[in-house]
């Protein structure tokens, strides 16, 4: 999907580019791609970057235009993990300003016009509208990260009464996406000191803005690291917790088995093809019913008595 906007606010769609629009270019078809190419003249070595699910966060300064690839994160329906984080690119030139993505997000969602029209300030140049990705992208960070935290405590709630992995499984996905955010947040900090050290940031409210993005970048890395150091730990309690109601399993079916055993060993005891105590008499087989029944339940009190069951 491709818009082109009059402004980088995003309130005006155009048909056709002119100098200093904006163009959102969402999950591209192989058609786009190449209109990115030949229209927008977009080099197809960044086109392929900023589409390579894998490709790192970086910036680059040349005479004809700019590029800044961040990564942002985005909901997962794969996998069964719930989150991940894929790249943004922001190619700069003279006249345009494009942006590419390889699926919808809510950083720059394709069915909204503009990601910024709750905000009042006007969005002034290239960088102004860059720093505002950032600092909107840490929202969304800690936006996720809340979400992440919520579904832990619920998952938790189940491990306390597991006796599978199906949820220790479900901890460990919890806990990628936390390893996703770490290794992005820190890219996105470099790239971010970077700009800090560039000459590119001029007016008081770019500075302003840079520092905003980075406290919010910082924020999100400490939460992801801390989220991620305390599901490390319950994942090793709980692994011990899952062992242990499994063993309280295997001990309670241990001690029923013992139980049925004192009537199954007394049957075939008077089972057998020999001759045997009571065997010509008419309450034989209530005594011997009787006797089964009197050391099964002995063996359940001796039992409960020593806090087995």
């Amino acid at each position: 999907m491709i818009k082109i906007f009059k402004t980088f606010g995003g309130y005006n769609e155009i048909q056709k580019t002119e100098k200093g629009c904006w163009i959102n270019v969402i999950k591209p078809t192989t058609e786009e791609i190449q209109r990115l190419s030949d229209e927008f003249q977009l080099p197809q070595d960044i086109i392929n970057d900023i589409l390579d699910q894998d490709e790192r966060p970086r910036v680059e300064f040349e005479d004809d235009w700019s590029l800044i690839i961040m990564r942002i994160p985005v909901q997962n329906t794969n996998n069964g993990v719930p989150f991940q984080t894929i790249p943004l690119g922001v190619f700069m030139s003279r006249d345009i300003t494009l942006t590419l993505c390889l699926q919808n997000n809510e950083i720059l969602p394709a069915e909204k016009s503009s990601p910024f029209r709750e905000q009042y300030r006007e969005i002034t140049d290239s960088i102004n509208f860059i720093l505002r990705l950032f600092l909107h992208s840490g929202n969304v960070y800690l936006k996720y990260l809340k979400q992440i935290n919520q579904q832990t405590s619920l998952i938790e709630q189940d491990l306390e009464k597991s006796i599978k992995n199906r949820e220790l499984n479900k901890l460990l996905k919890m806990e990628k996406c936390l390893v996703y955010f770490i290794t992005s947040i820190k890219a996105n900090e470099i790239v971010l000191a970077k700009l800090r050290n560039s000459k590119k940031i001029t007016t008081e409210i770019n500075q302003d803005l840079l520092e905003d993005a980075i406290i919010e970048n910082k924020q999100a890395l400490e939460m992801s690291q801390i989220y991620s150091d305390i599901q490390s730990g319950m994942m090793d309690a709980f692994a011990s917790v899952i062992s242990n109601n499994l063993n309280v399993v295997m001990k309670q079916l241990t001690l029923i088995s013992i139980i049925l055993m004192i009537p199954t060993l007394i049957a075939s005891i008077f089972g057998m093809n020999v001759p045997i105590p009571f065997e010509n008499s008419v309450w034989a087989l209530p005594i011997i019913i009787s006797v089964s029944l009197f050391l099964s339940i002995l063996g359940v009190i001796l039992f409960r008595k020593r806090q087995w069951f």
